[in-house]
């Protein structure tokens, strides 16, 4: 970790020295910064701290600190959005998906989105088919005084941790189930009643009985919360969220107070944070799943009949919440119109995935 810091704070140096006027005329600006999920969880949580060691390394240069505040030590989790946009707070990480209560179910197509995009064509989407511009437009749109940067991504979840095997939509009916974003609306269709839980809040409702089974996040992460101790049946692929993004959100006034300089390196680093999250979560998944399997987990892959249940209702959902917000079409439309030009390169230049041929 060290050395990658020291590169980057070379790369932001030389970026701060190009990019400003004499850098000591900046002000000096201090993030303080309330983040969702507990910088322990690797590869999810520990990527706004990697985003703040590499800041704060060239602090001296940039004029630019950032300050991590774990879940709920500075204002809680859920009133993260809020309290940066009155300015109670001047930053914050947090995913739109969290936040539909305030923006609409809509926002959680920048999280992540059922049968949509896996990571690099997600990158690709925000960054160069104008969904950056959209995610942007939602905050403003709802009145929110943020400027949102997006700053981490990862790859595929599993789907579900259950305790015993999922062969049919009857196995899935009546279950209660720690369900995120719009996969949730999926499985309510199936007769699952769903619940966002915390990360803290999953294990001990588990062992209480409150819930039956959970979906939360990649294996490393979710050996860390310890399903495996109750729940034995592991389902992929992630279908509910192939690909997950997270923002880093700046209050406007703050924002606007910042250098260009001092701006592009918020931006710079960030694009390294999503850089060094995904690679790291590529790499460190593996390992996990073998030692569930150690454990007694058994790793299950949906059957073609389970995905194209799902598909078929996420398709009803995709349908419904049109209806209910016509933004939710516009921007699920203007995704899939990226994706279906996306489908030509896709399928001409990549090698089918190992395995998929038999599925």
């Amino acid at each position: 970790m060290k050395k990658t810091i020291v590169k980057l704070s070379t790369a932001v140096a030389v970026a701060v020295t190009m990019a400003s006027a004499p850098v000591a005329a900046e002000e000096r600006v201090l993030l303080k910064l309330p983040v969702w999920f507990g910088t322990h969880l690797t590869g999810l949580g520990s990527t706004p701290k990697w985003f703040a060691e590499n800041i704060n390394s060239s602090s001296n240069i940039t004029k630019l600190k950032v300050k991590i505040y774990e879940p709920g030590k500075l204002v809680p989790a859920k009133e993260i959005l809020e309290s940066v946009s009155k300015g109670q707070v001047n930053a914050g990480w947090s995913t739109p998906g969290y936040n539909t209560g305030l923006l609409g179910t809509k926002a959680s197509i920048f999280s992540a989105t059922p049968f949509g995009p896996d990571a690099p064509e997600f990158l690709a989407w925000v960054y160069y088919g104008g969904g950056r511009d959209l995610w942007q437009k939602l905050y403003d749109d709802n009145g929110y005084n943020v400027h949102a940067v997006p700053c981490s991504i990862i790859s595929p979840e599993t789907s579900g941790w259950f305790s015993k095997p999922i062969n049919s939509a009857e196995d899935l009916n009546g279950l209660r189930m720690r369900f995120f974003g719009l996969g949730a609306l999926v499985m309510e269709k199936l007769g699952v009643s769903t619940s966002l839980l915390s990360s803290k809040e999953i294990f001990p409702a588990l062992e209480k009985g409150a819930i039956d089974a959970t979906e939360f996040s990649m294996p490393a992460i979710d050996k860390l919360l310890g399903f495996h101790k109750i729940l034995k049946h592991n389902y992929y692929p992630g279908w509910h969220q192939p690909a997950t993004m997270f923002d880093l959100l700046i209050n406007k006034d703050t924002w606007k107070g910042m250098s260009s300089a001092q701006q592009n390196v918020v931006e710079t680093t960030c694009k390294a944070a999503m850089l060094d999250g995904l690679a790291m979560g590529e790499a460190i998944q593996f390992p996990y799943m073998k030692a569930n399997a150690e454990k007694g987990v058994t790793n299950h892959y949906w059957s073609k009949e389970m995905l194209a249940l799902f598909k078929e209702k996420w398709d009803e959902v995709v349908a419904e919440e049109t209806a209910k917000d016509p933004e939710f079409g516009v921007i699920y439309g203007k995704l899939n119109e990226f994706r279906d030009g996306y489908k030509v390169w896709n399928e001409w230049a990549f090698l089918p995935r190992p395995g998929t041929e038999k599925k």
